[in-house]
C-alpha cells in the first residue's frame, strides 16, 4: 500500500513525541480513496498522549498553538507554513439522546476504544506518522475498497447519540462516492428528528458543503446523491419541511419529467457551485402555492417568502439570503419569452449585478424539466438583447452614466430627489444607449423641468 506524501513539519512533531502520533478521519479516508494530500487538506490528529505532552512537543518544533480545550484533550495547532491541524487525545464519548457535543469524556490509550467514538469506519483509519504505516482497528480500509459507510457501533447508536451524523452521512456519501449500507441507512431513518437537537448554524454549515461535494472527485452527481440521502432518510423534511412537500406533486408533462421536489434536486444537481442553494430553493414555493390555490401561480414571489423564512431559521449570512431570496423571486422571468424588449431592458439594468447567477439558475432550471442540457431558450433571447444593449453603450450601472449627482445639483436637481433622477435616468438610457451622453441627459432634465 503506497505512503501518503505527509508535511515535512508534521513527520517532525511525530518523531518529537515519545507515543504515537496518527493522522485519522477524512484525510487517510480520501487519500486510500486516491486524492492527493495536500496543504489544504484537514489534518486530525489522534493519539494516546496527553495534551501537555503534545503541546511541549509542538512548541520545540516551531508550532504555533491556537487553542486549547482540556475537557476534550483537544488542541489547534498552527505550522510555520501556517499549515493547521486539529489534534485530539484518544478518548471514549458519551452522549445526551441526539446532541452533537458529548456529555462525558473518559481519556484512553486504546486505539480500539477512540475508534469506537466515531462515525463511519471508513473515517476510522489511523496512520502513524513515525512508524509510516496504517492502523485500521475496525476494517475500514476494506469498506473504503468496497466504498461503503458502515456505523462503527450499530447505527441505532450512533445516529441516537449525535444528530448532526444524520448530515454528515448525506455530505460524506455525496463527497466520496459512498453508499451507506442497509443498517446504516436504517438508522438514520429511525432517528431522523435527532437533527431538530442541532442548533440551526451546524446544519447549514453540513448543508453548504454538501452542496460543494463535487469539489474533491469532479462527480456532478455528487450533490443530488447527497440530498437524496436526505430525502430518504427523512432529514430533509425535518430542515427544510417546505421543500419537501413538493415529493409526489405532479407538474405539466410537457415540460416536466419530475415531481416538484426530484426537479428542486435535479436543479441544484445541475447549477455551478456558487447557486446551488438558490437552484435547490428556487420552487419552494410551489407546494405552498399548491396546496393553497390548487396552482403553482406566483411561486416564485411566495418562494422568495419562504426561502427567507427558510435561511433565517438557519442562520444562513444575511448577504447570501438576500442573494438567493432575489434569485428566487426572478428566476420565472420571461420563462413564456413574451416578455417585451423594453421591460427586458429595463429589468436588466435593474437587476444587473445578479444576471451572471440569474442567467447559472434559469439554465439549471431548464436542464432539470427534463435532464436537457442543451441551451436554455430563454438564455439564447436574453444574450443577444444584452449583445444589442452593450453595443449600444448602455450604462448598466450609475457608474457608467454620462452624468453623476454633481451635475444634478447644478442643474437644479434637489439634494432629496438626486438618487431617484439618476435611477430615472439610467432606466432611460437603458431603452437606447445613445442617450447616454452629459448634453442629452442635461437637455432631458432641462425639459422636465
Amino acid at each position: 500500500m503506497m505512503k501518503p506524501t505527509i508535511p515535512e513539519n508534521l513527520i517532525a512533531l511525530a518523531n518529537a513525541c515519545e507515543k504515537p502520533l496518527y493522522l485519522v478521519g477524512g484525510s487517510v479516508r480520501d487519500f486510500l480513496c486516491g486524492c492527493p494530500i495536500t496543504p489544504r487538506t484537514d489534518f486530525d490528529l489522534a493519539s494516546p498522549m496527553p495534551e501537555e505532552e503534545l503541546l511541549a512537543a509542538a512548541r520545540s518544533c516551531g508550532f504555533t498553538v491556537t487553542s486549547v480545550y482540556r475537557n476534550t484533550g483537544t488542541v489547534k495547532l498552527a505550522d510555520p507554513q501556517n499549515i493547521g491541524y486539529e489534534f485530539t487525545r484518544f478518548r471514549s464519548d458519551k452522549y445526551v439522546r441526539g446532541m452533537h457535543s458529548p456529555a462525558e469524556i473518559t481519556f484512553t490509550e486504546d486505539i480500539f476504544t477512540d475508534a469506537r467514538r466515531r462515525d463511519f469506519c471508513a473515517n476510522a483509519v489511523y496512520y502513524d506518522l513515525k512508524r509510516q504505516e496504517f492502523a485500521d482497528p475496525l476494517g475500514g480500509i476494506a469498506d473504503i475498497g468496497k466504498k461503503i459507510l458502515r456505523t462503527v457501533a450499530p447505527a441505532s447508536k450512533v445516529f441516537g447519540e449525535d444528530g448532526l451524523r444524520l448530515m454528515r452521512l448525506a455530505r460524506i456519501a455525496a463527497q466520496t462516492g459512498f453508499s451507506p449500507d442497509e443498517e446504516c441507512l436504517a438508522g438514520a431513518k429511525e432517528h431522523c428528528a435527532l437533527i431538530r437537537d442541532i442548533v440551526p448554524e451546524r446544519i447549514f454549515s453540513e448543508l453548504m458543503l454538501l452542496l460543494r461535494a463535487d469539489e474533491k472527485h469532479e462527480d456532478r452527481t455528487a450533490v443530488y446523491r447527497g440530498l437524496c440521502i436526505l430525502r430518504d432518510t427523512g432529514v430533509l423534511k425535518e430542515i427544510l419541511p417546505e421543500l419537501a412537500l413538493g415529493e409526489g406533486m405532479a407538474q405539466r408533462p410537457q415540460f416536466h419529467d419530475h415531481d416538484v421536489l426530484e426537479h428542486s434536486l435535479r436543479c441544484a444537481m445541475y447549477a455551478p457551485a456558487e447557486v446551488r442553494l438558490a437552484a435547490l430553493l428556487h420552487d419552494v414555493g410551489k407546494p405552498y402555492c399548491y396546496l393553497r390555490d390548487g396552482n403553482y401561480h406566483a411561486h416564485a414571489e411566495e418562494g422568495e417568502r419562504l426561502a427567507r423564512d427558510i435561511l433565517t431559521r438557519l442562520k444562513a449570512p444575511k448577504k447570501l439570503t438576500e442573494e438567493v431570496c432575489a434569485l428566487v423571486r426572478l428566476h420565472m422571468r420571461d420563462y413564456d419569452l413574451c416578455m417585451r424588449e423594453g421591460k427586458l431592458r429595463a429589468e436588466f439594468v435593474e437587476n444587473y449585478p445578479l444576471l451572471p447567477k440569474l442567467f447559472l439558475i434559469k439554465q439549471a432550471d431548464y436542464s432539470a424539466c427534463k435532464d436537457d442540457l442543451s441551451e436554455a431558450p430563454v438564455l439564447k433571447k436574453w444574450r443577444a438583447l444584452l449583445e444589442k444593449m452593450e453595443s449600444e453603450g448602455v450604462p448598466f450601472t450609475l457608474s457608467a452614466l454620462a452624468v453623476n449627482g454633481d451635475d444634478l445639483l447644478a442643474a437644479g436637481v434637489p439634494p432629496q430627489d438626486v438618487g431617484k433622477t439618476l435611477h430615472g435616468l439610467l432606466l432611460r438610457c437603458a431603452q437606447d444607449g445613445r442617450l447616454n451622453t452629459r448634453e442629452k441627459l442635461l437637455k432631458h432634465l432641462a425639459k422636465d423641468k
